[in-house]
């Protein structure tokens, strides 16, 4: 065998390691990945069932419903053109309630139902995510009651 030869060898099972080692890096990653979506998008995109994702926008007046067993509470997020049904169980943050913002993440069900392992809501008057403002603005939904979007993001 050349020297040729052996050096092709070598740089070609390189690459090969490098490609096997990048698809198995990429395959790990997609499962950890989480997407933020509004009601809006949930609607137009028709995510698989089974999927994790964080749904955000606004809680839906009139429609938080907790359980007899006092645990579970079932909510709809909305933007104003779509909502969300949502089944939480476990303790919500104090700052809940109906019109806030919310970003809850979960796993999508069959109905478009999310059944949300983590609620957060609005933490200030001055701070709403980034992603739930755009996603408000899109719809045309946006109050602008003076909050500073993303503010201790946009650094």
């Amino acid at each position: 065998m050349t020297r040729k030869r052996r050096r092709l060898i070598l740089v070609v099972t390189g690459l090969a390691a490098l490609g096997v080692a990048t698809g198995l890096i990429l395959s790990a990653m997609g499962d950890s990945l989480v997407f933020f979506y509004s009601p809006s998008d949930l609607a137009e995109q028709h995510i698989p069932a089974g999927r994790h994702a964080r749904i955000g926008g606004l809680v839906e007046d009139g429609s938080v419903q907790h359980t007899a067993d006092g645990k579970t509470v079932h909510f709809k997020i909305t933007d104003g053109k779509h909502d969300v049904p949502v089944v939480y169980t476990g303790g919500l943050p104090d700052l809940f309630r109906e019109g806030q913002g919310v970003v809850a993440e979960g796993t999508v069900g069959d109905a478009s139902e999310l059944t949300a392992t983590t609620v957060l809501a609005k933490h200030d008057e001055k701070y709403m995510p980034k992603e739930v403002v755009d996603a408000l603005k899109k719809s045309g939904e946006w109050r602008g009651d003076g909050a500073s979007p993303g503010a201790s993001a946009a650094k």
